[in-house]
């Protein structure tokens, strides 16, 4: 009897664009991928976080390199990424957040997690996938989105309109790229211990919010995301397109 052999998660040979990796699930993305063997590029508006990054990686054996991008500039991002790629892998962790009530939401914050959340995730995509297209390459494009692109959250309603919007195009693109073997999913975490959400873990009302929540009774870590990050990079999720994999601990299961 010959038995089914599990589709490797090893990543050798393919070249993996990760935005927003200088810190966070960006950065824990980009790990990921080149202990798997791929080829990492790792972009930020700043290259001083991620040559340090870079550097960390190279001392392990790894490959890897940075490039500063500002993924708000579409025009800038689609010329770097034409001269760069193609990128087998795109992991889109960058994104912002600025939360207030809704009634106090300025137009400067709206526009300003829009233009990011939306309109540079939208245009990376494309141009990552356009770059596949034109190689005749397939490939697998990620983005970081939310538990709160499929709920409501407190203070939350521009940053959970961004998160819904990028579930939207994620699906609508999947079956746009499916008949050239280009997969398009996203990942979607629940509270995540970084940096950037340090100031949330500061108020009790929404770590009380946040607790009750998570059925799993922690907030996630970024290595609880690395695990994901692989899988739908890799051939093990060849089947796997137009989807969102739930990091929440177990948020939404209501």
């Amino acid at each position: 009897m010959i038995l089914p052999q599990t589709p490797s998660f090893r990543l050798n040979g393919r070249k993996a664009l990760v935005a927003g990796a200088s810190s966070g699930i960006g950065l824990a993305s980009a790990a990921a991928l080149a202990e798997a063997g791929a080829e990492v590029t790792l972009a930020a508006r700043s290259l001083g976080k991620l040559s340090d990054a870079v550097e960390a990686m190279k001392a392990k054996g790894w490959t890897a390199n940075a490039v500063s991008m500002d993924v708000s500039d579409v025009e800038a991002s689609k010329a770097q990424i034409s001269e760069l790629g193609p990128f087998d892998i795109l992991v889109n962790s960058a994104g912002l957040a600025r939360h207030s009530a809704t009634t106090d939401t300025t137009t400067e914050d709206f526009d300003a997690v829009t233009d990011l959340n939306i309109k540079g995730a939208y245009f990376l995509t494309q141009a990552v996938a356009k770059g596949l297209i034109d190689a005749g390459k397939p490939g697998s494009l990620i983005n970081i989105s939310s538990q709160m692109g499929h709920v409501g959250g407190i203070d939350r309603a521009v940053y959970c309109a961004t998160k819904h919007a990028v579930e939207g195009f994620t699906k609508a693109m999947a079956i746009e790229f499916g008949p050239k073997q280009i997969r398009v999913n996203t990942v979607c975490p629940t509270f995540v211990r970084t940096p950037l959400t340090a100031p949330t873990f500061d108020q009790p009302d929404k770590v009380k919010w946040i607790t009750e929540k998570i059925k799993l009774g922690r907030v996630a870590e970024v290595e609880d995301m690395m695990g994901a990050v692989l899988f739908l990079a890799s051939d093990a999720s060849a089947m796997v397109t137009g989807t969102a994999l739930m990091i929440d601990g177990g948020w939404t299961a209501e």
